[in-house]
């Protein structure tokens, strides 16, 4: 049986216009303080796992990519790529947010997004790297 490159789930990304907003809110919720706080990004760990918030002009609720889950990866590119050999579409291309975080996203052959991640400072369990 062939080695998976798939590490398991790692992120799920709400999209929202005022990130801000959504930071103080999420944290109040969650009852945790984002590890990740950018102007374009917001990053919370969560039981071992991340919601991040992006910041967008508009969010279009009736799209079915408002909300993106990333398969954590070792290696962005070659899995990205790996993805669109076998068949998905590029979505969005990979890209360093910053922190040495690489994100990427496909559609699959039947439209629905299929994000991945490498991220060096998240770790399962409850830690961050800092």
């Amino acid at each position: 049986m062939n080695q998976t490159p798939f590490l398991g789930l790692r992120t799920l990304n709400y999209k929202v216009t005022d990130i801000t907003a959504a930071k103080n809110w999420y944290a109040d919720v969650l009852g945790v303080a984002p590890y990740f706080d950018m102007p374009f990004y917001v990053g919370f760990n969560v039981g071992g796992f991340e919601l991040g918030l992006s910041a967008e002009d508009a969010v279009d609720n009736s799209r079915p990519d408002t909300a993106t889950t990333y398969w954590g990866v070792e290696r962005v590119q070659e899995v990205y790529d790996m993805l669109l050999a076998k068949g998905a579409t590029a979505h969005e291309p990979p890209t360093d947010v910053g922190g040495d975080i690489v994100v990427a996203a496909v559609k699959d052959p039947w439209g629905n997004v299929f994000g991945i991640i490498y991220n060096p400072h998240f770790v399962l369990g409850g830690q961050v790297d800092s």
